[in-house]
């Protein structure tokens, strides 16, 4: 610790240092400019005299602003800005004090033509210094990586991958399709070639990683790039989507691996933002069965509308310990809108309800297995059908304005017992008597692809056991949406009335 502490305190010296030198070269090199390089030596005291008063001034104000004090990143632009400030005051104080005061041999124009070298010495440093510290100083720490997109994402990756201090990521190139592109350098990483080069590119750096810093790259291109990546060897990286770009912005720790959701083969359903908002933003909202797939994505995207209130409720602690690392990166379960209770409970659910008072329910809590409900149907009515009828009480009671319940394709002309089931509560909901200006409404939806339970991550598991794969049938043919696909719809059906289309 102690050394750490003599590096900095060096560095801030150093930076003092290199300033009051400028200083000083600048005051010279000025009086030289302005005769022509035949300066009277005579006259060397007052222009001495001017460079020490730029060096005090220069080193008290740079106190002041902090620029000597780990204040400011070397060579940002808040650095620059601090510096520029210091010496348009430093020149300002010495200009108007000559015109007034008129000393013998400091001629009017010495203080402008100095502050203009002393300033081009400060920023030159500054930058000439970042510069090295980005392109030299621990470029063998790091994966080796691609960036393909040489736009604005890319660049601002190269940047955040050349100031991290734990130097994760070391770029040693640039891929992009545009030819007005190539051979571009962005901080001194070169574009060499487009999506068809990556081999080469591989081949010539040495890159161990390939981060995809565009955010509505085709799928086709992903699922080439991603078969590429494995018969090079290298992993692939994706940047988060739109919608977190907006309201986050991209950083290092964002960067994921490709998840199936990204190979689906179609761009994702955009939902109606502005609807969405309308219907959540300062409104009180309880989540039911928050802990699950669905529900868990339901409280990160209700979070995102900035409601007055978000009631998390789930029977399963592990499960509400989970969402809230997820929105709150803690799981500590002490805050009160984590709400711990059994829709099969409805003497719990009116408690919950009479304190929460929410405006908006989703109910999302079930029981799904299919096979499982086929070998104990008792369990589907218990929790299924009497949990939403409590559910629905607790709403109507205490005047919940909309009640979204959360069904599945299977209630369409059901075969099984979690369809009857699921068909129940769409009728429970539908039936119910809130007041005239309320919305209760069943949302349907089908395979929700990477969900607790979905055939994916079954056939994902009996392939990493190495197999065998189970398929009903050969020609089967499933239709797949995202957990973000499924909750943007039902977030956007809570904001529209019953007589919308």
């Amino acid at each position: 610790m102690q050394r750490i502490r003599q590096s900095v305190h060096a560095r801030r010296a150093g930076q003092a240092a290199w300033d009051a030198g400028a200083w000083i070269a600048a005051t010279m090199a000025a009086w030289a400019l302005r005769y022509d390089f035949q300066p009277d030596f005579d006259q060397v005291r007052p222009i001495l005299i001017l460079a020490l008063f730029f060096v005090v001034g220069q080193l008290v104000l740079g106190y002041m602003f902090q620029l000597y004090r780990g204040r400011y990143r070397v060579g940002s632009i808040d650095e620059v800005s601090g510096v520029t400030l210091t010496v348009l005051i430093l020149v300002t104080v010495a200009t108007v004090f000559v015109l007034i005061v008129r000393p013998a041999g400091i001629p009017r124009s010495i203080p402008v033509i100095a502050g203009a070298l002393a300033l081009g010495l400060m920023l030159g440093g500054r930058v000439a210094l970042r510069l090295y510290r980005m392109r030299f100083v621990g470029t063998d720490i790091g994966a080796r990586t691609l960036i393909y997109g040489a736009g604005h994402t890319g660049e601002h990756l190269i940047r955040l991958m050349m100031s991290d201090p734990s130097k994760s990521f070391h770029p040693v190139g640039v891929l992009d399709d545009d030819p007005q592109k190539q051979r571009l350098r962005s901080y001194g990483v070169r574009v060499l070639g487009g999506r068809i080069d990556l081999e080469r590119a591989v081949a010539q750096t040495g890159a161990t990683v390939l981060v995809v810093a565009i955010t509505r790259v085709s799928t086709a291109h992903l699922r080439d790039l991603d078969r590429r990546c494995q018969v090079l060897g290298i992993e692939l990286r994706v940047i988060p989507t739109g919608n977190q770009l907006l309201t986050e912005g991209v950083q290092l720790g964002d960067l994921s691996s490709v998840r199936v959701e990204d190979l689906l083969g179609r761009r994702p359903i955009e939902a109606d933002e502005a609807g969405i908002s309308e219907l959540l933003r300062g409104k009180r909202v309880l989540i039911t069965g928050a802990g699950g797939s669905i529900g868990s994505e339901l409280c990160r995207q209700v979070a995102r509308y900035e409601p007055a209130f978000l009631g998390i409720l789930d029977r399963d602690e592990s499960a509400i310990q989970a969402v809230q690392m997820s929105l709150q990166g803690h799981g500590l379960l002490g805050d009160e809108n984590l709400l711990l209770g059994d829709i099969r409970d409805a003497d719990r659910l009116v408690e919950v309800f009479d304190r929460v008072r929410p405006e908006i329910v989703f109910h999302a809590a079930a029981l799904k297995h299919l096979s499982l409900l086929e070998a104990f149907p008792e369990e589907a009515f218990k929790t299924n059908i009497v949990g939403t009828q409590n559910v629905l009480n607790a709403a109507v009671a205490t005047g919940a304005r909309a009640f979204i319940n959360i069904s599945t394709d299977k209630a369409a002309d059901p075969t099984s017992v979690l369809g009857m089931s699921k068909l129940v509560t769409e009728r429970l909901t539908a039936s119910a008597e809130p007041g005239s200006a309320s919305r209760y409404l069943s949302v349907r939806f089908g395979n929700v692809l990477g969900s607790r339970g979905s055939v994916l991550n079954l056939f994902r598991d009996q392939i990493a056991a190495g197999g065998p794969v189970t398929v009903t049938d050969p020609d089967v043919t499933r239709y797949f949406m995202t957990v973000g696909e499924a909750v943007n719809l039902v977030l956007e059906a809570g904001g529209r009335d019953h007589a919308d289309p």
